[in-house]
Order: structure tokens, then sequence, then C-alpha cells
């Protein structure tokens, strides 16, 4: 009876303290009317989620014995990896044909954050190092390919490979400062060259367009054919193929872009991981003492993450900034870089698979409008069940495992 009584207070106790959180946030929305700022209350929403949050808390005990119960997800081994992984790709292959123009804008920007986070798995997951400023990265590919298109002309394609490699190249000024710095410590520095760089966009406006961004950024073409209804020399892409003009061809040529970008980054990390610089990475990852004691080098291993991972969120926002047209310093703020961060924390340290399944879902949950009001308070509701009761991800990756036989 004690305990029925302290539960019964411990869910009381917890429903007050979600009420007086999200009061301000959920039952006082401020909003506009006409040039005025006016506050809607909206306490209903507030007293709803008090209610399901006491009834959780007293449910807590019973669903904890049902999960407790419950079959084990097993880590994914190299098989189980090709298999999914296979039937994603077909997926991936089919869903253009079924899916109509919106939900091809949402597949490329899943795709792109598939890569970002497969990208942020190699330092994060394969190395161990806490990053919390990776959208840094990110934008150096963007604006690489949105300057050098808006000021020379160069196209998507020239600007592609280049976009990566001055990320890289930014991957290894940031890593080389960072070789001492582990845990807490590194994720500062990381977290401030993130807001480092977004102030540095913001105030170069004479080559970034400032607050603003740039605007106007062109579109990849085939071959040299643009994917426009016309133009003033030459031909286009449907009139060279005698094909009727239709602008899903473009969203439909972004999206193969992206799944393409998806496969090259996954074949890469997952075979970087075999190599001995993926054991190293393993290696630092266990215990960076232990592996500087078997002779391994700590401090190239770190900046061999940083590059490589730079390079694919260059390639990333090369693609980004092609697919969006117009780009702000806006677009790659913390917040961009909590997310991807959670992406690689929710599918699983060190899994490929896992990483592209959350970030999947983690994308079209940030982007569906019915629960545009409530999209953040739901992800934060998500991460905090992954912790209490699968911290070890969506889908952890089976590590190598050696045995001695018995006698």
């Amino acid at each position: 009876m004690n305990l029925s009584i302290n539960l019964i207070k411990n869910a009381a106790f917890t429903s007050i303290i979600v009420m007086i959180l999200t009061l301000p946030i959920l039952g006082l929305p401020m909003g506009m009317s006409g040039i005025k700022i006016v506050v809607r209350e909206n306490y209903a929403v507030v007293i709803y989620i008090g209610i399901s949050v006491f009834i959780l808390r007293l449910l807590q005990p019973f669903i904890y014995k049902i999960y407790t119960k419950l079959p084990s997800i097993p880590e994914a081994s190299h098989g189980m990896q090709r298999t999914i992984f296979i039937l994603l790709l077909i997926f991936a292959l089919i869903y253009p044909f079924i899916a109509n123009r919106t939900g091809l804008g949402l597949g490329v920007l899943a795709l792109i954050y598939v890569t970002l986070a497969l990208g942020l798995n190699v330092i994060t997951g394969f190395a161990g190092l806490l990053v919390l400023g990776y959208a840094a990265f990110y934008a150096v590919g963007a604006y690489t390919y949105a300057i050098l298109n808006q000021f020379y002309g160069w196209s998507f394609w020239m600007c592609l490979p280049l976009a990566g490699v001055i990320a890289a190249l930014t991957g290894l000024v940031l890593g080389l400062p960072v070789l001492r710095l582990r845990g807490d410590y590194l994720a500062i520095v990381t977290l401030g060259f993130g807001e480092i760089m977004v102030k540095l966009l913001e105030n170069a406006d004479k080559i970034t367009g400032g607050p603003d961004g740039i605007t106007s950024i062109a579109k990849p073409s085939v071959f040299g054919l643009p994917m426009v209804r016309r133009v003033t020399e030459g031909q286009t892409f449907h009139e060279y193929f005698g094909l009727t003009y239709k602008s899903e061809h473009q969203i439909i040529l972004m999206y193969v872009i992206a799944l393409l970008l998806v496969i090259f980054t996954f074949y890469v990390t997952n075979r970087l991981q075999r190599l001995p610089l993926g054991r190293t990475w393993e290696a630092l990852r266990e215990d960076e003492i232990a592996c500087r004691s078997l002779g391994l080098n700590p401090a190239k291993s770190k900046v061999a993450a940083f590059v490589i991972a730079a390079f694919f969120a260059g390639l990333a926002g090369t693609v980004f900034a092609a697919h969006q047209g117009s780009i702000t310093p806006s677009s790659f703020g913390f917040i961009e870089s909590a997310m991807i961060l959670a992406i690689v924390v929710l599918g699983g340290m060190g899994s490929s698979i896992g990483i592209v399944i959350a970030a999947v879902l983690v994308t079209t949950l940030n982007n569906a409008q019915f629960l545009s009001d409530y999209r953040m308070l739901l992800f934060g509701a998500l991460l905090i069940i992954m912790m209490l009761m699968r911290p070890q991800g969506l889908l952890p990756a089976k590590r190598p495992l050696l045995e001695l036989p018995k006698t």
C-alpha cells in the first residue's frame, strides 16, 4: 500500500513539473495579430500532457516488466547488415516511382542526413570522439558550391569534389589543435568552432550574403543539358531526349545524386572500419591510454577521422545547396549538429545500417506537417525513451569477438 501511495505521489510530482516546464512553450504560445505580438492561451494542451505523464508514470513498473520479457533485438552481424542494406536499397530505387514531388523532396533531405550521419559516425561511432559542431563542415561544402557558382559560374559537378576537399582541409585545420583534448573538452571546442563558423558566414556579407545567405544557386545538369523549360542557347534535357518537360525531372535527378552519395559513403566507411585505420579507431574509442601502449598513434588517427568525416559533410553540403537553391547561415547552427549527432546515437554508434534507419525516421518526424507544433517535444521524448530502454541504439553493430579455444 505504501509503495502505491509513493508511486502516486511520484507520478503527481512528475506531472506537475512537466506542466510547469511546458506551460511557457505550449500553454502560452506567441503569435502575430496584424503588427502586434499577442499571447494565445492554450492551457488544454498542458493539461493533456500532464495527465499523460501522470498515467505513464503510474504504468511505468508494468511497462518495464513487459519490456524485460520482450525478446531483445540482436546485434547487426555483417550478414544481417548486408541483407537489410539490400532491402533498403531496393526500396530506395522503387521510391521515385511511388512518391509525389513533396515525397521526393523529403527523400532527398533524408538521404542528405544519412550521408551526414554516416560521416559523423566515423568520428563519434568509430573513433569515439564527441563532436558538437559537425554542421560547420556541412556549411563549408554548401557555401563552397554557392560561392563558386555565383561568382565564377562553376557547375555542380566541378564543385562537388572540390567542396569535399575544402571541407576536409577545414577538418584538418580543426583536428590539429584538438589532438590533446578528449571527452567534454573536445566537445566544447568543436561546439565553439561550429558557432564561429556561423558568425563568420553572417559577417562576411560581401562574400556569403550575410544573414540573408545566397540565392539562385544553379541546379545540376546531365552531361551539360540543363533540366529547365527553355534556354537561350543550346538544348535542354527534355529537348535532347525528345521528352515532355516536367519539373519532377530535376527533383528525381537530385534524388539519384543523393542516393549515389549515400551508397558511396556507406561503402567507404564500412571499408575503412575493416582496414588497420578502422582497428586503430576502435582501440582509440575503447581506451586511448591502451592505444598508446600498443604503439599506435592516436594523434594521426584523430586527424584522419576529422578529415574523412569532414569530406563527406562537404559533399552532403554541396547536394543540399543544389537541392534547396538557396542557403543561409541559420541552416547550419547547433540544432543541425545536434540532430545529426542524435541520429548517430539513435541508430547505434558504429552501426551504419542503424544510422540509415534512424536518419530516415528523424527526417520524416522533423518534416511531418501534422507534428509541426510538437516535433521537438516528440523528438526529445524519443531520445529519452531510447536512452532509458535501448541505450545501444536501434540496431547496434556487432563488435568483433575473438575467443581462445577451450582446453
